[in-house]
């Protein structure tokens, strides 16, 4: 099983390289959905790194991914600036897949 990271910055592609992962640097919205299409059609890819401000260019189109396949597992990560809030990202996921809020 593989990973893969879509990012909006060089550092952090570059850091999860010194890791193994390979990724890439995208700034449009057309750009992330045409790559996280074409990265779900992927055999071996397990999950899919995308930094909170590519999630955040096309939220409704990542939260229906994560709700419609089963693989690869989409994961939202803090980019080299930290993070917005994990448990609010983790609530609205939960949220949307479970149909509970959790407060």
């Amino acid at each position: 099983m593989k990973f893969y990271l879509i990012s909006d910055n060089h550092d952090t592609v570059t850091g999860m390289r010194l890791c193994g992962i390979e990724g890439c640097v995208l700034h449009g919205v057309e750009d992330v959905k045409n790559k996280l299409s074409e990265l779900i059609a992927v055999d071996g890819i397990g999950i899919i790194l995308i930094t909170e401000k590519i999630a955040a260019l096309c939220p409704d189109f990542v939260s229906e991914l994560r709700l419609s396949v089963q693989k690869p597992l989409i994961v939202e990560i803090p980019d080299r600036h930290g993070g917005a809030g994990a448990s609010a990202v983790l609530s609205k996921y939960l949220s949307d897949a479970v149909g509970i809020k959790i407060s």
